[in-house]
């Protein structure tokens, strides 16, 4: 099935209040890993709640697109075994 800017927007919607782990690009050969909660979701972007024990930022967000281009990968709770890559 082919994933779509509004697939992944209602898979986040599902997921509020659920941890997630994020992988970001950061340059040529480096990521970012960070763990945290999805809180919110608008139209074009969604906000995690970052861990404060491991991470300096509070929040951050991202939009649809970074996902869709795997510019972000997102990884949603354990238990419901849910991925983009």
């Amino acid at each position: 099935m082919p994933i779509t800017l509004a697939s992944i927007k209602k898979t986040l919607d599902s997921q509020i209040g659920q941890k997630i782990k994020l992988t970001a690009q950061a340059g040529r050969k480096k990521t970012i890993e960070r763990n945290g909660i999805l809180t919110e979701t608008y139209p074009s972007i969604f906000v995690v709640e970052l861990d404060q024990k491991e991470n300096a930022v509070e929040r951050v967000s991202y939009n649809y697109t970074d996902v869709l281009t795997s510019a972000v990968i997102v990884e949603l709770s354990e238990e419901n075994n849910l991925a983009f890559n």
